[in-house]
Parts: structure tokens; sequence; C-alpha cells
């Protein structure tokens, strides 16, 4: 592989990573009802696990409201016992043929958790593009051993650590606003 094909593998790495981490904070809850709060919860159903956004409507009438419409009406109990299992810390409520996730406002301590838990993922992914480096760093040694010059391999370390540098600070910048979010009552 030459410098550049690694480097390119290397980002497309760390974009990944990126995104990955901004999916997750989709789920971190703030005072606003979202549909990523529960979308990801696996229920049973059908004899498999399967994800609620696979087996029901997720709305938010209200901001502080979700309501959930499974397609068919005799996973209801499934979904409600799979948001029941969950960490999201909401009683659901079956109205009809639906179900209601009513939040209630967040206590400070709760939304110190939640930055906590925001604050664990923002590592998770500093971690995971710390990863990439290290490999790309690894292939960029194995490429000097096979014939690739000195000065390439010293100009390709240092786009990889200005990529790791630029990507963590996206992962901060994320984590910022998230943490800005959850504390704004």
């Amino acid at each position: 592989m030459t410098p550049d094909d690694i480097i390119l593998e290397a980002e497309e790495k760390m974009i990944k990573t990126d995104e990955f981490v901004q999916h997750e904070f989709t789920g971190v809850r703030t005072g606003k009802a979202s549909p990523a709060m529960v979308e990801n919860l696996m229920a049973e159903a059908y004899g498999s696990q399967m994800r609620i956004r696979e087996m029901a409507g997720i709305t938010t009438p209200e901001p502080r409201m979700l309501v959930i419409t499974p397609w068919d009406a005799s996973v209801l109990h499934a979904i409600e016992k799979a948001i029941q299992k969950s960490s999201i810390g909401i009683n659901p409520v079956i109205h009809g043929k639906a179900i209601r996730l009513i939040l209630p406002e967040l206590s400070t301590e709760r939304r110190q958790e939640m930055v906590k838990m925001a604050h664990k993922m923002a590592e998770e992914g500093r971690v995971a593009i710390r990863h990439v480096r290290r490999d790309a760093m690894e292939q960029l040694r194995k490429a000097k051993a096979a014939g690739l010059a000195e000065d390439q391999e010293k100009s390709a370390e240092k786009e990889i650590q200005k990529l790791t540098d630029q990507y963590i600070g996206k992962i901060e910048e994320h984590l910022k606003h998230k943490e800005k979010e959850v504390l704004t009552v």
C-alpha cells in the first residue's frame, strides 16, 4: 500500500467513528423527546430480536412525549417490555394500539448521569480513533520495511497525526454540544 492509500483508509475509518459517536449521542436523553432514544432498542418479536424502528412508527406529537405505534398490534407488549428493560428510565403506557412515553423533567442528578454517559461515549470514540492511528502507523512501518523512503514515512505519519487530532477535536465539539443540550433546562 502507498502512504496515500494508508492515509485515505485511516481517514475513512475516522469518519465512520465520528459518525458512530454522533449517532450514539442521539440516544442520550435530553429534556426533549427524540425517536433516537428508543429506535435501536431490541424487542422480542416473531421469534427473534428486532429493533423497535423495524416494527413500529415513532413520533413526537409534543416536545416531551413519544408515541410508538406498532404496525402489528401483537408486538405491543414486546415493545413495552423492551422499553421497561432499557436504561432510558421512562415507564411506557399502553394507550389503545400505541405506546406513549411521557418524559418527566430531568433532575439535576439525572442530567449529570447523562453527561457522564456522553463523556464515556466520547472517550470510546477517541480510543477508537487512536486505534485507527496505531493501525495506520503499523502499516507505514511495514511499508518502510518493504522499501518506502523514510521522508515519505515521516510525512505520512505527520498527516495521520493531523487527522487524528482533527477527528478527536470533532468528537470534543460534539461532546460540548451534547453536554450543553443535556444541561439546558
